[in-house]
């Protein structure tokens, strides 16, 4: 217990996460007099930890966000998004949530989406008449959707840290991610009834051809991501690999947007990001085996079961902590802190460790937005200055949706469960 006392209060001195971690687990072997492990189990342990083929997915799908972005892919689906729903009322709006959705399945990150949607979408919806707090909060809202559909940098690190198939993982956010689209946009509709939310202007036959053809090839990026791996095709390294090359095929020849002074910099973006991911993964490892040797899950395991012994209430439980947890850390954080303790309270309730990987990603993504540290918050009111009680009282009935929807996945597993099975039978 000595262990997790002592990395909460480094934590909340404002050290970095990945120092916490580590400071936690050197303190622990003094305490215990295991100074002896210090060169050969602290080695292994980190080792271990990074030594696993799944990590290699993270860098390949932050690559490929970076070349649609660079390459000015992502700008084609939302032309494409337009045409589709850009004519009711209300429209923008829509077209604001299906291109973070198609986004999502390109980025895999909610604060790097909120972060590039805020600057794109919330300009150009003040521009059509819609007023901003309105226009930050379906963009807040949409760029939740980054963790759930796949590739999702949340379902790779749970599939590592909780030996699930990655694969599956990414297929189990499908359902689930499309459902909380429909919620956003229910939210959106009665925005309408009862408001008056301006129409798109409307689109010629020739010019709506044009830009529903110019998003083919990009819409073939993430499309070829889910196909490939739900027809066992390719692992969901493999799939990344090749979806970062047809996302720079697209970006440097077919709409010559990158070039080659470009690439320097896409690659040392996404060299930093993966870096800080796994020193984070490798860090939580040496905690979590600290707190192994302690007994904390066990410990924990027996108190969520002397509290209730119903697998629906400990997850209302789980979506509790991870919510308040993602308040104040950053949602990678959040994951890789808890898992270690959570995952052996799944086995003794039954929850099956594919839809608990999907719950767990979707309650991280609440805190991004949730006051009083919440990222994405402050990323969209950096954007847009906007105050923060203006943006969140705009942005109250996404989450009070969302929240709905999050019990209504945990009810109904085969939500997450459907299409990996679908797919499981498939090969056989």
């Amino acid at each position: 217990m000595t262990t997790l006392v002592l990395f909460l209060v480094v934590l909340l001195s404002g050290l970095p996460i990945f120092s916490a971690l580590i400071l936690a687990a050197f303190i622990f072997l003094l305490e215990y007099d295991l100074t002896f492990l210090f060169e050969n189990t602290l080695a292994d342990q980190l080792y271990g930890a990074l030594n696993k083929n799944g990590l290699l997915a993270i860098p390949l799908f932050m690559l490929v966000g970076e070349l649609m972005n660079r390459g000015g892919l992502t700008e084609k689906l939302m032309s494409a998004a337009e045409v589709l729903v850009g004519r009711i009322k209300g429209g923008l709006a829509y077209v604001n949530l299906l291109t973070n959705a198609m986004a999502a399945s390109i980025l895999g990150s909610a604060t790097a989406q909120i972060s590039i949607m805020s600057k794109t979408m919330i300009p150009v919806m003040e521009q059509r008449g819609y007023k901003k707090d309105f226009a930050s909060a379906v963009t807040m809202a949409g760029g939740l959707l980054g963790p759930i559909f796949p590739p999702s940098m949340l379902m790779i690190i749970y599939g590592v840290i909780a030996y699930q198939p990655i694969a599956a993982l990414f297929l189990a956010g499908i359902m689930p991610g499309l459902f909380i689209v429909f919620l956003f946009a229910i939210v959106i509709f009665f925005t309408g009834l009862f408001s008056d939310l301006p129409r798109g202007d409307k689109i010629a036959f020739n010019d709506g051809v044009k830009r529903l053809g110019s998003a083919i090839l990009p819409g073939l990026i993430p499309l070829s991501v889910i196909v490939l791996i739900m027809l066992g095709i390719t692992t969901p390294t493999e799939a990344g690999a090749i979806a970062s090359l047809i996302a720079f095929i697209l970006g440097a020849f077919v709409y010559k947007n990158i070039r080659i002074k470009d690439i320097p910099s896409i690659l040392l973006n996404v060299a930093t990001s993966t870096a800080t991911i796994t020193i984070l993964i490798a860090t939580a490892t040496l905690l979590g085996w600290a707190l192994g040797f302690e007994g904390i899950p066990d410990m924990i395991v027996e108190a969520l079961a002397g509290l209730t012994d119903s697998s629906f209430w400990f997850l209302m439980l789980v979506y509790a902590v991870v919510i308040f947890l993602g308040m104040f850390l950053e949602s990678i954080s959040v994951m890789i802190v808890l898992l270690p303790i959570l995952i052996p309270a799944i086995e003794s309730y039954g929850i099956d460790p594919i839809h608990f990987g999907v719950m767990v990603s979707v309650a991280t993504v609440v805190g991004i937005v949730t006051p009083p540290v919440g990222p994405g918050l402050f990323i969209t009111m950096q954007n847009t200055r906007l105050r923060m009680g203006t943006l969140f009282s705009a942005f109250v009935p996404f989450l009070l949706i969302l929240l709905v929807g999050m019990v209504v996945i945990a009810i109904f597993p085969q939500m997450s469960l459907w299409i990996p099975e679908l797919a499981e039978n498939w090969g056989k």
